[in-house]
């Protein structure tokens, strides 16, 4: 999937603009998607070690939640690394791969539309405003789940679906808000299971983002990102890739 942006020129296009164009038109692999996909699944297969017979394999174990996932009095207490560690844990097979799958197809689009250096700050701010909000919220409980991070990519592609939609399809961002509802629902009423302000936090955070970044100019590429960028993006997927070694060395005890 790939969008060609008009140039505003009197001539026809040189042999030149259009390999550029050819260039630009092909498939792009999400790398960073995967990267963060790989973590997930590692730390994933550690906390079925950490749980041993008292975890269940689909639905998952609390010792390993209490090792490394975000229990909001003990990050209180000073184990702030908690609200990173708890975005990469999850309860379960089934949690992981529903969330994997939305990560995949929601970053893929990301890589394709924008620029994969903001899908690993979107992941990383939105995992963090999620945890945020969830602890204002929610103060005495646990949670897991890179669902923060993952709803604020709808969050940014709900943005870039309305301020793209001169060069997009309007069933697009119709889809985007189709699935922002249908997430919604399900919260309401697996409210006990679910947790909504973390979902709610990373939505809006991933939003806002996507307000202040995403151009409004249909002629300039929002795939264009300058060297800062570049640079914030890897540090940020290098944060997430962190968070998930970390957990490992926690869930094996090796720390």
């Amino acid at each position: 999937m790939s969008l060609q942006y008009e140039k505003e020129t009197e001539n026809a296009e040189t042999p030149q603009e259009q390999a550029e164009e050819l260039q630009m038109a092909k498939p792009v692999t999400p790398y960073y998607s995967i990267i963060i996909i790989v973590c997930l699944f590692a730390v994933a297969v550690c906390q079925i070690i950490a749980d041993g017979k008292g975890g269940s394999l689909l639905l998952g174990g609390e010792e390993s939640i209490l090792l490394a996932g975000f229990d909001k009095p003990v990050f209180v207490s000073g184990q702030y690394w908690r609200i990173l560690t708890g975005a990469v844990l999850h309860g379960g097979l089934l949690h992981l791969l529903m969330n994997c799958y939305a990560l995949y197809v929601l970053g893929k689009n990301i890589e394709v539309l924008s620029n994969r250096a903001h899908l690993a700050i979107v992941f990383l701010l939105s995992a963090l405003g999620g945890g945020l909000l969830s602890l204002i919220f929610m103060p005495g409980g646990r949670s897991v789940g890179a669902s923060g991070g993952i709803i604020g990519f709808l969050g940014y592609l709900a943005v870039y679906g309305y301020l793209r939609r001169a060069v997009l399809s309007t069933e697009f961002l119709k889809n985007m808000l189709f699935n922002i509802g249908f997430i919604a629902l399900y919260g309401i009423f697996l409210y006990q299971v679910v947790d909504n302000f973390g979902h709610l936090g990373g939505l809006l955070t991933g939003a806002i983002y996507g307000f202040f970044q995403i151009p409004r100019d249909v002629y300039k590429d929002p795939r264009e990102a300058g060297s800062v960028t570049e640079i914030f993006g890897l540090v940020s997927l290098g944060i997430v890739v962190a968070a998930a070694v970390f957990s490992i060395l926690i869930l094996l005890r090796i720390i």
